[in-house]
């Protein structure tokens, strides 16, 4: 019997580059035509036609419809939670501003940009919610729970520096409701305010909503 042969698994920069290229491809394909059609609409055959790729190659990297979807969210997001994609900015992350002005308005300028790409998608969860039970409590998880224990967790670190206006519950609700996406829904696309007017109105009513006055 010739001796076994110790083969070493093969790894290819360019391989690795390519699968990752094509992951993008199909997470892109999938963010719009669940935004352009809704997610009951949008089928696993139309985003696989769209990004170039079989479906066997989109069920392969994400198993099923709704593990795509969990994928595009988190993609939207630049992590690889879900469940981060409209949760709000750590505190931890504000905290290079020097003054609480500062930081809040930080923190104004985070959520608009998170919300300008994000929201669209929370449009389409939101409808798609009704129909499905599963999605229903998937961002009932993100909104009741991921957003309001991050602006908790935010106005309790004001509250330390003895800065609220009022009680951290009463601040967190405050701020949970001025960054929510259905109030950027009805600026930005019931008013048309522009990107730079929604930021200027969230930090100002921020600001108003939280700190004591100078």
């Amino acid at each position: 019997m010739s001796p076994s042969v110790n083969r070493r698994a093969y790894h290819s920069p360019v391989r690795d580059e390519q699968a990752l290229a094509t992951r993008r491809r199909i997470l892109e394909s999938a963010e719009r035509l669940f935004v352009q059609l809704g997610y009951a609409r949008a089928t696993i055959k139309q985003i696989a036609r769209t990004a170039k790729v079989s479906e066997d190659l989109v069920f392969h990297n994400f198993g099923t419809k709704r593990g795509l979807l969990e994928a595009v969210m988190a993609s939207a997001a630049g992590t690889e939670d879900p469940r981060a994609t409209l949760a709000g900015p750590d505190p931890d992350g504000l905290r290079h501003e020097p003054s609480l002005r500062g930081q809040i308005a930080e923190l104004a300028t985070v959520v608009g940009d998170q919300l300008q790409r994000a929201r669209p998608l929370d449009d389409m969860l939101r409808t798609a919610a009704v129909v499905d039970p599963e999605l229903d409590r998937f961002r009932s998880e993100l909104h009741l729970r991921q957003r309001r224990r991050s602006m908790t967790r935010l106005a309790a670190w004001i509250g330390e520096r003895g800065a609220l206006r009022q009680s951290v519950e009463e601040s967190a609700a405050l701020v949970w409701t001025l960054t929510s996406p259905e109030v950027h829904h009805m600026l930005v696309d019931g008013w048309q305010w522009t990107h730079t007017q929604y930021v200027a109105w969230l930090r100002d009513n921020l600001e108003a909503a939280l700190l004591m006055p100078d």
